[in-house]
């Protein structure tokens, strides 16, 4: 068997292809996992993890460049460099006049940082990165763990990793509804200065979560993206509501196709939710409604049609000729167009790490930039972390999320980056 060479360049997967030209100060594209562990983090022996996981992760070391026709990922000679946290959260990673990696690592106190441009990889793809970058950190930091004993559950080879899913489900054949979508609510108001993010982040009990919603029959997603709406809607006007709130919600593709991708691959769905202007409806009423969107769209065949919607960008053989620039042009009013909801709520799931490295990791985060309102969500062990971004100033949906779990008898621990006291 002979050994392939790694490619030096990559075509970037159908998902990716939408974030070069729609990338803004006010929206990087740019999403970060945090890992916070329960001693202060040894940034010397971060960086050498960091260099150790590199050697599995190859493709890390990619930069972004432009074609006549296309963006690509072309290999690089470049070293990630571990550095204390100074940069604005979810700073822009890409730019186009410098060589530069498309992701950063840095620590504050006991905190792990991974930022990654979303061209490079999704959540579930950066999260086996981090989860490799802990393991490595933490056999250096504790040398009485046993690496032959620990296993990670994910033995992807460097061209799993690489792969590119999309192109490999692409069947041309079922292709999804043209279901016209309704204009949605946007929220609007005062934003932040300096292209700033704001994020609020509530920590509650897993176990809490799932048994509130096995009360109303759900699941956990379905719920919170039900409070979530629930929020959006008490700060709405009579005349507000005469438009829908519209919840995008991405999903792992790999869920429904067998996948070892360490980059994109994953699809996004909509949830619509037209606000009783006669009398306000309860979470009750609004939860059957959420829960038909998602039985609906959660189906295998549903998934295959969006990876034909999202590859058949890249098969229009009139689009293949034109130009990058004009590409470029054409994807930022394609997006615009399509950006008709009012916010995202994704939710990353149960992040699992072996039993021998759990006592020494204390909680998980995970958020993203944003010109909307967004909740990103994910649990390790009992504890869930729901993170709120925001480019406004004012909070007063997340104010009411947090309200109504705690009508719930839930607590929830806050925390917050908000730097102006007036605010």
């Amino acid at each position: 068997m002979t050994n392939k060479r790694i490619p030096e360049w990559l075509k970037l997967d159908n998902a990716a292809k939408i974030f070069p030209p729609t990338s803004t100060k006010r929206d990087s594209k740019v999403f970060r996992f945090s890992c916070e562990l329960k001693e202060e983090i040894d940034p010397k022996l971060l960086q050498k993890a960091l260099d150790k996981n590199m050697l599995t992760f190859p493709f890390y070391r990619s930069v972004l460049k432009r074609g006549l026709f296309w963006y690509y990922l072309d290999y690089s000679h470049l070293l990630p460099t571990v550095h204390q946290e100074k940069e604005p959260i979810c700073s822009p990673l890409y730019n186009k006049n410098k060589k530069t990696l498309l992701f950063r690592v840095t620590y504050f106190k006991k905190r792990i940082n991974l930022e990654v441009y979303h061209v490079l990889s999704d959540g579930t793809g950066a999260l086996q990165f981090l989860k490799g970058l802990i393991y490595q950190y933490l056999l250096l930091k504790y040398p009485s763990l046993q690496e032959e004993n620990i296993n990670m559950d994910y033995d992807a080879s460097q061209y799993e990793k690489m792969d590119d899913s999309f192109q490999k489900y692409y069947d041309n054949k079922g292709k999804r509804k043209h279901t016209k979508i309704p204009k949605g609510f946007i929220i609007t108001g005062k934003k932040h200065k300096e292209y700033q993010l704001q994020v609020i982040e509530g920590t509650v009990q897993t176990s809490a979560i799932i048994s509130l919603a096995h009360q109303y029959h759900t699941t956990a997603t379905v719920l919170l993206t039900a409070i979530f709406i629930k929020a959006i809607e008490l700060e709405m006007t009579i005349r507000e509501k005469r438009k829908p709130i519209i919840i995008a919600i991405p999903v792992n593709l790999r869920n429904y196709f067998s996948s070892q991708s360490a980059r994109n691959f994953f699809g996004v769905f909509n949830v619509i939710y037209f606000p009783n202007i006669k009398q306000e409806n309860s979470l009750e009423d609004i939860i059957p409604m959420i829960d038909q969107y998602f039985k609906t769209e959660l189906k295998k065949e549903e998934m295959a049609a969006i990876i034909n919607s999202y590859t058949s960008l890249e098969e229009n053989p009139l689009l293949r000729i034109v130009p990058l620039f004009l590409k470029n042009f054409i994807l930022k009013i394609a997006s615009k167009i399509s950006e008709r909801n009012t916010s995202t709520l994704s939710n990353v799931g149960k992040i699992n790490l072996p039993q021998e490295l759990q006592e020494y990791v204390n909680q998980f985060n995970v958020f993203m930039s944003t010109n909307k309102i967004q909740v990103c969500v994910c649990s390790y062990l009992d504890k869930m972390t729901l993170s709120f971004t925001s480019p406004f100033l004012n909070t007063n949906i997340e104010k009411n999320f947090f309200r109504i779990l705690s009508s719930f008898q839930m607590e929830a621990e806050i925390t917050t980056n908000i730097w102006d006291k007036e605010e």
